[in-house]
Parts: structure tokens; C-alpha cells; sequence
């Protein structure tokens, strides 16, 4: 029998979906529309010296960077990723150029056809040169001078594929001489932004308008900003519908995934085993362009020490440019490969030290008042150990680690816990984003309000729309709230960062307040609400020092596993989570957000593995890049602690990258336990469990 959830209510979406009639971008349907198809570089590294067509037939084109009107450059954060090749070609499969017409075979085969000569150059697949250096410290990191001992280790994690249901996708056509843009995605303004870089087009002339979405988790942040790009320069030559939607095998072998890792950490100890501090150091491999991988740096060094506070740290990381596919936001957005790290290293430190590692983890807990890494302060009430009694209950952690620690028993059991902070980092929401939110009445007291918050299956649209209709008190259908599009929407900002509930919801609280306050009858009446920061925070981002987030979410992960000494194969039988997301304004949303997050992160700790060799992925599809099935996935059991937040729409916090950050560690820590042998690394897969046991320490 499902679970009754008191406070929650049908998605928007809901009838739609189930019965088939959502629109996709696949589905939309235009007279003369053409088909675009990639032709895309054929080595990792070198110029390209010539490129000749075959003859093309009548109604086909070719498009590449010569026909840019404006600006060859993807519209992220830095200058440094092309939308297509000109000369210098930097990773396998770089887009050279594309094939247009009505075909979508014929434009395969054309594309098949095209030569290109290069002269190759030596490509680096390995993180030696760093493109991106951070850093910070806090305390006073002289004192390790006087260290008694120094605990070392080295922790690294793969590339993980976002596996969205609905691979890359993109329509554009002219719409009264307006570029518009239909497009599987996050950011509906991001690609505007792109596209008028390229195009030259002033911001009237271009318009973003989402239709459904299936799935992105980070995966869509970015990359459709690329294909907005080619596609709006072969829109400007062609002067018709195109579309290009990609297959499996394209989407895993060409767009962007998260960021592999690798985290050294050093623990400096006195003579009574109390840690002095920490040294940190993160790499992450960016691949061939920066895109985002500053912020993802960013947000790893910040949540290095996760859920502990340490007195004394120097912290670093560096981001390297290789010469792969450019790696990108992917949820939790860095944190899950630091948190990873810091969970077993507290682990295998106490293990080290002769100390049971629950009460060492106890012992450095983070609680209210302390000082963040980056010297900021944990101001709100910390309810961590509420959620870890409570998991360590539902799943009886104390009674099976006793019983799974016997030699030969071939089960385990290991418990993460972890905290995420919620909204852009520092400044980013104040300085950058700068979000303003519309909301309309008309003289009928009918209320439309716009933001440029995506709903692809996390539930956006319902939630954003019940915060209006109870903080307006009025009937459901009075308030409309549409899908963004660019033309009528301000920018509330990306869906992205944990954000959308924290801070758009806020937004959208604080306006419908605003309207309930001054509402007349039968005016029609518009507010403008612009998002101002909380007054404590204080951020300096050449530092890293401050507050970096308004507000942080919390969760506790167990899971059981066992394990088979003859496939070396793990069982997931068991896993419990808690979490505190301020207050669960649909506690059914955040449940699909907490079960679909665990699952995720579970199959980045021991199934999901995607290898990249010489630059080439040797993962094509869904067959040989495995990820968790209903028959992977024990019964999920769930939790929540009730500590609202007092500058959330009704206490909430973010909920979507929470769910998955503690993940990997928590399973990492259950196979350690079952194979009787450290984790270093994840995915903990069959062959690398049999490579540990293979080895003494």
C-alpha cells in the first residue's frame, strides 16, 4: 500500500504525462522542418588543415564556424569553448561543423562523407595541467608544525552519465522574424544569452520557451547553450525549422558529465589523537573547456569538510584542462566527490587510531555557532543528530554492525551523513543571478505569475504555484503558472543549485504577500519582486572566505549490502535516509526528489562506470553503462526532521542535490565492511572489489 501524504497534491503535469499527451521537443511538428546532424572531429588534439564535402544535394547544407555572424564562443562563464570548430580541435568528437536538411538518414550519410585533414597534435588525457587553482584556509594552520603524527590518503571518483530519460534536444525556427527556441533544458535564459552572442540579435528577437522535459540533473545546465548556438547560425542561413535530437550513444559519447576527482587528505593529530586540522587538496578534470568547472571546484573545496568542524585547514584544488569531453554540472555539483572523500577518510582515521568510528565522527559533529570552512557561521538551529537517531533506528544500524564486522559474515552496513548548501555560492544570487519575479492580476482577480524555473520531473511547477495559491488564499484555478518562456518571464534564474524552492519560492512567497497586501478588486494590478540577500551575508570570492550559502540542508544515508565472494558481486538489501529540508511544502514531491536521488547516488558508488580511453568513451549506451533497474533497489524507507527555515517559503530548503551526496559514501562504507577491506574509490564495481582483494594491504 502507498503511503498517505497529508500535505501533498496532484502535480500539474500529472494528467498529461500518464496519459501520453505531454509534448516533447521530439513531438512538436512544423511545415518544412529540417534535421540537423553533428559532424564532429575524428581525433583529440590538432588543427584542422581542410574539410571537403561531398556534393551536396539540393535542400542539404553544411554549417560551420564561417557562417557565425557574431561571436564563436559558447556563452558560459568563460571565453574559451567555440560553438564550432574554426581551426583548433581540443577533444574527440568537438562539433566541426553540421549537416542540415530533410533526411535525417540522408544527413548521416552525408556527414559520413565529410574529409577532413588534420595535423595531430599530443593530447593529455591525464590532470597535470591546471587551467583553475582555489584556495583557502582557516585558523591557524602553523600548528600542524607541531603535529605528533600525519594521516594521509588519496580518494578518487569516475565519470558519472546523467542518464536523463529525454537525450539532448533542440527545435528553432522563425517566429515573425523572432529566433525561438524550443529545447530539452535547465536555463531558458542561458540559451537566449547564447544565442544573441552568436547571432547578434538584440534580446526582442530572441525567444526561449520550454515545452516538457524529460530529466537533465545538471546534464542540461549548459550543453543545450551549444546547441542553441549551432543551431541559431544554421537558422540564419537556412531560413527554416530545424531540429536536432540526439541519440544514446551520441548523448553519452559527446556531452558534458560529472567531474572525476581525485581528493588528498592529510589529518595533522596531536599526541592525545585529538585532529589539529586538515589539508585538502581537490583535482577535478574540467576536460577541454573551463564551462563551469570553476564553481564545481568551488562548491567541492566548500564542502570538504562536510558535516565536521575542524579548527585549523588549508584547503585547494585545482581544476585541469584534458583533452575529453568537457565534464559539467551534474547534482550536488562537486560536493558528492568531496563529501565522498572526507566520509571514509574520518572512517579509516578512526580505524587507524584504534577508535570506533561513530564516536570519532561524534566527536568533530558540526552544531549551531560553528565556524564553516570558509569562516562563515552555521546560524540556524543543526538537528543532525535527530536524523542520525533516527536512521540509525529505522534501519537498527548499531545491532548489524556488531553482527557484520565478524570475519566471514560477507554483509555490511555504513552510514554517511552530510550537509548542502542551498542556492548559488556567495554572491552568486545577489551579484550575479539577481533574480526578479512578475506576478500579474487582471481585473477578474485571476493571478498569472512567470519565473524561468524548469519543471523536468522534479515537480517545479506544482510546488512553485501552491506556494501562490496559500499565500494568496485563493482558489487553485485563479492562478496560472505556465512553463517559462523568455518573451513574458524575468529571469529568476536557472533551474540549478538547489535554488528554486529556497529562493525562487521565497520569491514567489514574498510576491504573492506583496499583492495580497495592496489587492483591489477589479484592478489589475503587477508586482515586481527583486531577490535581496540576507543582510549576514558576506562573501569574498577571491578569498573564499564568509558565508558561503544562505542556508544549508542536511541528511543522514544507511545502506546494507552483501556481497558474494564468488562474483565478487554487491546486493543492495537495505537503506534508510532522514534528511532536513526546512519544512516539506509537498512531502510526496520530496520523497520522489529523496528516492530517485539515493538511487542515483548509489549507482555512482558501485555500479555506474563510464571510461574514458585515449578520449573515447568506451561506453556507448544504456547496455554496457549500467545504472540501478527496480531490480537494484531495495525498499527505500524515508524520513524527514521538521526544522523550518525562516527565509525558505514556509520553511522549506532545498531538497534535490541533498538526496544524492550521500549516497556513495554510505555504500562505500557497507562494502568495506562486507569485503573486510578499505574503499579508495567509487564505483566499489565487481572488478575493482576484485582487484582489493587480490592485493594485501
Amino acid at each position: 500500500m502507498l503511503p498517505e501524504y497529508k500535505t501533498s497534491v496532484t502535480k500539474v503535469d500529472n494528467a498529461d504525462k500518464m496519459a501520453g499527451k505531454a509534448i516533447f521537443t521530439g513531438d512538436i511538428q512544423m511545415d518544412d522542418l529540417l534535421t540537423a546532424v553533428s559532424v564532429r572531429s575524428t581525433i583529440a588534439k590538432g588543427k584542422v588543415l581542410d574539410i571537403k564535402l561531398p556534393e551536396l544535394p539540393k535542400g542539404y547544407y553544411f554549417i560551420s564556424a564561417k557562417d557565425i555572424v557574431g561571436e564563436n564562443i559558447c556563452n558560459i562563464i568563460f571565453d574559451d569553448w567555440p560553438i564550432f570548430v574554426d581551426k583548433q580541435v581540443n577533444y574527440l568528437g568537438e562539433t566541426i561543423g553540421l549537416i542540415v536538411g530533410e533526411d535525417k538518414g540522408k544527413c548521416l550519410d552525408l556527414a559520413a562523407q565529410v574529409n577532413i585533414t588534420y595535423e595531430e597534435e599530443t593530447p593529455v588525457f591525464e590532470m597535470v595541467n591546471s587551467y583553475i587553482y582555489k584556495e583557502f584556509t582557516k585558523g591557524n594552520p602553523e600548528l600542524f608544525k607541531g603535529a605528533a603524527e600525519i594521516y594521509s590518503e588519496s580518494f578518487a571518483t569516475g565519470y558519472q552519465e546523467q542518464a536523463y530519460l529525454e537525450t539532448q534536444g533542440m527545435i528553432v525556427y522563425f517566429d515573425n522574424d523572432v529566433i525561438t527556441v524550443k529545447a530539452s533544458m535547465q536555463c531558458p535564459f542561458y540559451i537566449h544569452k547564447a544565442i544573441m552572442r552568436v547571432t547578434n540579435y538584440p534580446e526582442n528577437k530572441v525567444r526561449v520557451i520550454q515545452p516538457a522535459v524529460g530529466g537533465a540533473f545538471g546534464g542540461k545546465e549548459h550543453y543545450p547553450s551549444l546547441m542553441g548556438g549551432q543551431l541559431a547560425t544554421a537558422l540564419l542561413k537556412i531560413r527554416k525549422p530545424i531540429r536536432m535530437i540526439f541519440d544514446r550513444p551520441e548523448d553519452i559519447a559527446f556531452t558534458t558529465k560529472r567531474h572525476p576527482s581525485r581528493t588528498e587528505i592529510s589529518a595533522y593529530l596531536d599526541k592525545h589523537k585529538n585532529i589539529i586540522g586538515l589539508n585538502i587538496h581537490v583535482h577535478i578534470d574540467g576536460g577541454a573547456y573551463k564551462g563551469c568547472s570553476g564553481v564545481v571546484l568551488s562548491r567541492a573545496l566548500i564542502a570538504c569538510t562536510n558535516a565536521y568542524t575542524f579548527d585549523n585547514l588549508i584547503v585547494n584544488g585545482d581544476a585541469y584542462c584534458t583533452n575529453k569531453v568537457p565534464s559539467a554540472a551534474f547534482r550536488g555539483f562537486g560536493s558528492p566527490q568531496s563529501i565522498f572523500a572526507i566520509e571514509l577518510f574520518i572512517h579509516h582515521l578512526a580505524n587507524h587510531l584504534g577508535i570506533d568510528p561513530l564516536e570519532l565522527r561524534n566527536k568533530y559533529m558540526v552544531k549551531q555557532g560553528d565556524i564553516t570552512s570558509t569562516n562563515g557561521i552555521f546560524r540556524d538551529p543543526i538537528v543532525l543528530k535527530e536524523l542520525r537517531d533516527k536512521a540509525m533506528k529505522m534501519s537498527d544500524y548499531e545491532n548489524k554492525v556488531k553482527l557484520y564486522s565478524r570475519p566471514g559474515s560477507n554483509r555490511g552496513i555504513g552510514m554517511s551523513w552530510f550537509l548542502h548548501g542551498c542556492g548559488f555560492t556567495g554572491g552568486g544570487e545577489s551579484d550575479i543571478i539577481k533574480a526578479k519575479l512578475r506576478i500579474k492580476k487582471d481585473k477578474d482577480g485571476v493571478v498569472t505569475f512567470y519565473t524561468s524555473q524548469v519543471d523536468f520531473g522534479q515537480g517545479n511547477r506544482t510546488t512553485l504555484k501552491r506556494i501562490v495559491v496559500d499565500t494568496l488564499g485563493i482558489p487553485e484555478d485563479k492562478v496560472i503558472y505556465d512553463a517559462p518562456d523568455t518573451s513574458l518571464t524575468l529571469s529568476t534564474g536557472p533551474t540549478a543549485a538547489s535554488r528554486t524552492i529556497i529562493i525562487v519560492g521565497g520569491l514567489a512567497a514574498k510576491a504573492a504577500q506583496h499583492l495580497k497586501d495592496i489587492w483591489v478588486d477589479g484592478e489589475e494590478q503587477e508586482i515586481i519582486e527583486p531577490y535581496v540577500a540576507p543582510n549576514f551575508i558576506h562573501w569574498d570570492e577571491a578569498t573564499m572566505q564568509g558565508d558561503a550559502y544562505p542556508g544549508y540542508a542536511w541528511g543522514v544515508n544507511i545502506v546494507e549490502v552483501s556481497f558474494d565472494p564468488l562474483t565478487y558481486q554487491i546486493k543492495v538489501d537495505g537503506c534508510w535516509s532522514t534528511y532536513d529540508v526546512g519544512h516539506c511544502i509537498d512531502e510526496r514531491i520530496v520523497v520522489g526528489q529523496a528516492d530517485g536521488g539515493i538511487v542515483q547516488a548509489l549507482g555512482y558508488g558501485y555500479l555506474e562506470n563510464e571510461v574514458a580511453i585515449d578520449g573515447k568513451f568506451r561506453q556507448r549506451n544504456l547496455s554496457d553503462y549500467i545504472i540501478p533497474t527496480i531490480e537494484d533497489v531495495p525498499e527505500l524507507e524515508t524520513g524527514f526532521v521538521d526544522n523550518p527555515f525562516p527565509y525558505g517559503a514556509f520553511g522549506a530548503k532545498g531538497a534535490g542535490e541533498l538526496t544524492f551526496v550521500g549516497g556513495a559514501p554510505a555504500i562505500a562504507l557497507a562494502i568495506e565492511m562486507a569485503i573486510k577491506h578499505k574503499v579508495n574509490k567509487v564505483p566499489a564495481n565487481p572488478e575493482y572489489i576484485m582487484e582489493l582483494l587480490s592485493h594485501e594491504d
